[in-house]
């Protein structure tokens, strides 16, 4: 497998325009072709057709804001598409863009099963974007079969995948973040992988994860196999303390949830490394 397709969510702001720098430097890196994808959300005004609003609503009034909503959203997407194209020519990748009309995570989860990998940005709670953009990160890595790599809002990232942790338990998430991150790994001048508090560690034993580290070591991945045992400790504390003292570039983890009728729900670590990352996520499900 290689990375051919890259798809990355655009948005106004700084925080996206750093993601951008990221996509188009792995895109760069992988030879790979760049789209962009930038979704209006529409406005939410069914409200104002039930009662007891319905009973004052002006229709035409409602019409003429929602008409201002879209074009100020398609003067904003005209801009970004313009330093999108430049960006990406200066770096000479393929690219192209795109505007998608609807709900966020419905729009990224179909255009995000025509990639490769999709990159997203991490949720700033200080900035809490509406209900639907704020699951857009998990609801895309539960719901599109695809891999996602999402960008934390806050710090600099001057490398991509140069110094990979992988977490590693022997479950069905991991084993499938291992191999859609192949592509990646195989670039990287380190990969460490990670198993936190195996069954039988305290014990005289084989060294755990050794196994997925020799697979890797075969399809060239520079890996080493470690583990710790920290039974009360969160593992995406444990987790994001290890790629700290490492200084990882990138984590690579399963993504662990499930879908109950049209409700995502995330395991607790995967909520909580969404929430409290410090590098970018390499996530697949």
């Amino acid at each position: 497998m290689s990375l051919k397709d890259v798809l990355v969510h655009i948005e106004a702001g700084a925080t996206a325009e750093r993601r951008l720098h990221y996509a188009i430097e792995l895109a760069r890196q992988h030879e790979a072709h760049l789209s962009g994808l930038f979704v209006i959300e529409p406005l939410q005004l069914g409200a104002y057709f039930t009662p007891p609003a319905a009973s004052y609503v002006d229709v035409a009034a409602l019409e003429e804001i929602d008409r201002k909503h879209r074009e100020a959203e398609m003067t904003t997407a005209a801009q970004l598409e313009a330093r999108f194209r430049s960006l990406c020519t200066k770096a000479a990748i393929g690219a192209d863009w795109h505007v998608a009309v609807g709900d966020p995570r419905q729009q990224m989860t179909l255009n995000a099963r025509c990639a490769d990998l999709v990159i997203l940005g991490q949720i700033d709670p200080d900035h809490l974007p509406t209900e639907s953009a704020e699951q857009l990160p998990e609801q895309t890595s539960i719901a599109s079969g695809r891999p996602t790599l999402v960008v934390p809002y806050a710090g600099e990232f001057e490398t991509v995948g140069r110094n990979v942790l992988l977490a590693w338990s022997h479950t069905r998430e991991p084993a499938r973040a291992a191999n859609d991150a192949l592509p990646i790994l195989k670039r990287a001048e380190k990969v460490t992988v990670l198993m936190v508090n195996p069954e039988g560690a305290d014990e005289e034993r084989d060294v755990p994860a050794l196994d997925i580290a020799q697979h890797l070591a075969r399809h060239g991945v520079k890996a080493e196999a470690a583990f710790t045992v920290a039974k009360d400790v969160d593992i995406a504390d444990i987790l994001l303390s290890r790629a700290s003292d490492l200084d990882a570039d990138m984590l690579v983890m399963g993504c662990y949830g499930h879908s109950r009728l049209r409700e995502f729900v995330l395991g607790g670590t995967t909520r909580m490394i969404l929430r409290e990352m410090t590098v970018p996520v390499f996530m697949s499900h």
